[in-house]
């Protein structure tokens, strides 16, 4: 059984600010691993990467923070879905950052084609001692069998292995003879298509060494087809109609048709065995016999025409022809072995490909440029090419990272990018493009009509309004001479507050009371309304304003948010508690993982309270029960369900404490244009959740999802953006 891929990451409080550097951990070592010096991230621990069915990132160009508690309601699937949050420090552009481990270096003179008769392409001999396949095999030319993968090599690079416990059930050809530098080699090459079950062959082509095919078979999956990959794999729903041909056939035949001593040939050849569902003992692999440094890989389609001088995979025809691929991994081995390490590292070939992606850079520069805002034209320099990049490292998966967009996002040839003009064509392309790869960034966008300053000044206005109204609660009517320390010592076992005053214009005296977090505020109206305080049976309400009408229908679904499951607010805490004793003292709580005790971000003091996160969510409930009545150093604590997700605290205060001031009539003209294009911002926005939504749902399970509100940074301010995790599961949330 396939396992399952999950994440923990403890995100609460101080520790739910994630730095660019950390994101790209975690990204890095979702897509490669131990590659490439990916390390687990400290902050997000993946169990079972490699049985990661991709990455997909979803970029909300020009949002923030901001944008999603503004629309909170209107992002049902967002807050629903995934579980794992954390406020993002604001980034100018996500794509571009990607290529930030490049050095500065500028291209050096490039060879003008792909020539390998070209001077300009011949190493000197003086640095064929650094060439990876100089490294790898030595200067001096051997026979085949020095080419062939060791086992190790094999179960480095997920071949089908003889007794795996993941290879249960898979066909061996039984091919165990003794290979010698004279056995036989044949191309293998497969199309798939996607389906409920994963890949699935649809097309199997085998040639002899002479280049002579002896199969081409269509091939009928047991399972239904959820993506045929048209464009790739040439294969279409019409065309297998009448097909009768099954695996098993296929498996049987290449078993009558392969010798015992046969060497098999093809490029990333792991993902055709993979798919046969058979194991091969002896196998050449030019994505991997054509070595590059630090595990990149060479396409099929660029050694093709820069060591053979083929074109293959041209884009006039539909799809991949597995004959034409399967004879050109064949002929490349047979060059390899023919002509020697050395031969094939004068060619150059890092050289031939910089110039190749050079050509791509200038054909495409001229329609870019006018989307605006193109990938190259924000780096405002030429691509660095003397280390590899983030998105370098990522075409060890066999392919090319996808970029979807508006813009130019990439114009630097390390990634397939599409342009659209609009989110649903973004969508489009999306559904049918990112199950065909490992790695890709998909990026939205409102539009630039909501993308101005003022309107993100205006947001930031009402945000923080609405907020401190929830944050606010009045309480009253007392007696004239009421005793003020007593309200302020009961309404304090609430939570931590941030200011206390009088209100003198009504007939009776009332109290407006403004909180630090929003479970202190909901705390004091569901246990204070119409309780005795200070010798007056209160009322305790919230302000009514037109932006509180539905605080109720916010609260519920706060409540209900995924990230808030199994975390509970507690109050009520002495100050004099250090850390330790509160640890001592809820020890004694089933399955609790982890507390987080909100701190003054001025003075460092703790507050009176605390956030508890449990493993399971009915321990969570379980310890609400319990903790509702208990006293503590001679306190009385009192406790709820969490509402604001642990990333929020420091915004929170921030928000709470910001002194920014600005004129009346300012504030109001930004507030006018901002009513006037709300309406069709909510409404732009919950298509927008749609959308992902859609998208979400045609992942593969095991899928590493990310989906980034990058923040806004520009000299008119700044915006942290936020980032929601998770990996899908079976039942189409994220695992955690």
């Amino acid at each position: 059984q396939e396992k399952s891929c999950h994440l923990s990451a403890a995100l609460l409080g101080e520790d739910s600010e994630i730095s660019q550097d950390q994101l790209y951990e975690l990204l890095k070592y979702a897509a490669l691993g131990k590659c490439h010096n990916a390390a687990q991230p400290s902050w997000c621990h993946i169990y079972h990467q490699s049985h990661l069915a991709g990455v997909v990132v979803v970029v909300l160009q020009e949002m923030s923070q901001l944008h999603f508690y503004r629309f909170y309601l209107q992002f049902k699937h967002l807050r629903k879905v995934f579980r794992h949050r954390f406020t993002l420090a604001p980034s100018a552009n996500f794509p571009v950052s990607l290529c930030r481990e490049r050095t500065n270096l500028k291209p050096q003179n490039t060879p003008q084609g792909l020539t390998s008769s070209s001077s300009e392409c011949i190493t000197k001999s003086s640095d064929l001692k650094c060439d990876p396949i100089i490294q790898r095999y030595g200067g001096k030319k051997q026979g085949l069998t020095s080419y062939t993968l060791t086992l190790e090599e094999q179960k480095k690079n997920d071949y089908p292995i003889e007794g795996s416990p993941a290879c249960k059930g898979y066909i061996s050809t039984e091919c165990d003879q003794q290979r010698t530098d004279s056995s036989p080699l044949f191309g293998l090459d497969c199309e798939m298509c996607l389906t409920a079950k994963g890949n699935e062959v649809t097309r199997v082509s085998l040639v002899d060494a002479q280049g002579q095919c002896l199969l081409n078979e269509l091939v009928k999956p047991e399972s239904t087809v959820v993506n045929y990959r048209t464009r790739f794999s040439g294969i279409t729903k019409k065309m297998l109609l009448p097909v009768k041909t099954r695996l098993s056939d296929i498996q049987t035949r290449l078993k009558k048709m392969l010798p015992l001593d046969a060497v098999l040939v093809g490029h990333s050849l792991n993902s055709d065995l993979q798919a046969l569902e058979m194991i091969h003992p002896s196998v050449i692999d030019t994505s991997l016999l054509f070595a590059r440094s630090e595990g990149r890989r060479f396409k099929l389609k660029f050694l093709a025409k820069a060591v053979l001088g083929k074109e293959i995979q041209c884009e006039q025809k539909l799809g991949h022809d597995p004959t034409e691929d399967a004879r050109a991994a064949l002929e490349l081995a047979q060059f390899f072995i023919e002509q020697g390490p050395t031969k094939v590292a004068e060619l150059n070939l890092e050289m031939l490909l910089t110039a190749e992606k050079s050509a791509e850079v200038s054909q495409n520069k001229a329609v870019l440029q006018p989307q605006g805002c193109g990938f190259q034209e924000q780096l405002n320099e030429p691509p660095p090419l003397s280390k590899p990049c983030f998105l370098d490292c990522l075409q060890v998966t066999g392919q090319k990272p996808l970029l979807l967009g508006r813009q130019g996002l990439d114009s630097s040839g390390l990634c397939q990018s599409n342009l659209s003009t609009s989110n649903k064509q973004i969508l489009q392309r999306a559904l049918e493009d990112v199950p065909l790869s490992k790695f890709s960034i998909v990026q939205f966008s409102l539009g630039p009509e909501y993308l101005a300053s003022h309107l993100h000044a205006g947001l930031y206005e009402k945000v923080r309004s609405k907020l401190t109204d929830m944050l606010t609660i009045y309480a009253g009517p007392f007696e004239e001479n009421f005793c003020m320390k007593s309200v302020k010592k009961e309404f304090g076992r609430c939570g931590p507050i941030q200011s206390l005053t009088v209100v003198t214009e009504t007939f009776q005296p009332f109290v407006c009371i403004q909180y630090e977090v929003l479970e202190a505020a909901q705390l004091a109206v569901e246990s204070l309304n119409g309780a005795e305080v200070a010798g007056s049976f209160i009322k305790v309400q919230r302000p009514v304003t037109a932006a509180m009408l539905d605080c109720n229908v916010l609260i519920k679904e706060l409540e209900l948010d995924v990230e808030n499951e199994g975390v509970i607010y507690v109050a009520g805490l002495k100050k004099s508690l250090t850390e330790t004793d509160l640890q001592d003292e809820f020890s004694q709580l089933k399955d609790l993982e982890t507390m987080f005790l909100p701190k003054d971000l001025q003075s460092g003091k703790h507050r009176n309270c605390c956030f508890l996160k449990f493993h399971k969510t009915q321990s969570a409930v379980d310890a609400l029960e319990a903790i509702n009545g208990w006293t503590m150093k001679g306190s009385q604590l009192r406790s709820r369900s969490a509402l604001a997700p642990g990333h929020l605290w420091r915004w929170i205060w921030q928000m709470n404490h910001s002194n920014k001031k600005q004129g009346n009539h300012i504030f109001y003209e930004k507030m006018e244009q901002l009513s006037n294009s709300e309406q069709d911002l909510r409404k732009k926005v919950k298509k927008l959740d749609h959308y992902i939504k859609k998208l979400y749902r045609s992942l593969q399970n095991n899928t590493l999802c990310v989906v980034l509100f990058p923040g806004v940074d520009s000299v008119h301010g700044s915006q942290s953006g936020l980032g929601l995790i998770g990996i899908k599961d079976d039942e189409g949330r994220s695992a955690c």
